[in-house]
């Protein structure tokens, strides 16, 4: 069965505003029989967006019309294409609390959700390791080395693994390798072979779902999925289950990135 399971929404403040049935539209002339709209999640309250427009994750006083909007979705096109009502929730050092509250809150709404990593801490200070190439390069004056930047990503992915949040605590995590992002411009001196492979260790312990993001093709300084076909090999070694995500944030993005994807008869769909 074709499905996706990362996709973003016109409730996206730094997206597109794609109507859902022009997503919905797209992904049934691509084939696909499933699909889950996985929004960015409201950013937990106290927490300061360190982006320029804070506009990284969902206003929350959208979050009710967002679950309505695809209820009534979901009814609507149930002959055509199954949808899932999902969340894109950000691990954020610090703020587990305030997450597992907001997932209590929540979860039981939700068909799907990925747990990412897109902020990391430095002492009192957050830094959104995607943002852009700009901010990138000022992350490594502040860290002192990318090294330094893809070891605090590791670490607090691995963190988001094994935290408890919850029995709501979402059961995919969320493109691995985003630090990889800006690779192109700004190589790291090591590999991270052994922090990946401690990281698919853990997500396989704890009995998780893994992200195959295509997004990272399509991203001029990355040019390879979020993770690469190498960490894929590795996660089908301890029998991972991988889900495919577009991350599309426009709907002409559906798809991406997926005939590059390696064995992609193994992908499987996404559960509550």
């Amino acid at each position: 069965m074709k499905m996706d399971g990362h996709v973003h929404t016109p409730f996206c403040p730094h997206g597109t505003k794609d109507d859902f049935e022009d997503y919905i539209n797209r992904a049934i002339q691509l084939g696909y029989e499933e699909i889950s709209f996985t929004e960015h999640a409201p950013l937990p309250i106290g927490f300061t967006d360190p982006t320029p427009n804070s506009d990284s994750g969902m206003d929350a006083s959208l979050l009710e019309d967002y679950f309505l909007t695809l209820s009534i979705l979901k009814k609507r096109f149930e002959r055509d294409i199954k949808i899932n009502i999902g969340l894109e929730v950000d691990f954020i050092e610090g703020f587990e609390e305030e997450t597992t509250t907001f997932l209590n809150e929540y979860g039981p709404i939700l068909d799907d959700s990925i747990l990412s990593v897109h902020f990391l801490k430095k002492g009192t200070q957050y830094y959104c390791v995607d943002y852009s190439p700009d901010m990138f390069n000022q992350m490594i004056k502040d860290y002192s080395s990318i090294n330094h930047i893809y070891d605090a990503y590791y670490d607090t992915l691995l963190q988001s693994i094994t935290s408890d949040l919850g029995k709501y605590k979402p059961k995919r995590i969320g493109h691995i390798t985003l630090v990889h992002k800006f690779q192109k411009k700004y190589q790291p001196t090591s590999s991270f072979t052994n922090n990946i492979l401690s990281i698919l260790d853990q997500i396989a312990e704890n009995e998780l779902m893994l992200d195959y993001n295509g997004a990272g093709i399509n991203k001029p300084l990355c040019k390879e999925p979020y993770p690469p076909n190498w960490v894929i090999e590795e996660a089908i070694k301890r029998k991972i289950p991988l889900i495919y995500g577009s991350d599309a944030h426009r709907s002409k993005d559906l798809n991406q990135g997926y005939e590059s994807l390696l064995l992609r008869e193994i992908l499987t769909s996404p559960t509550k």
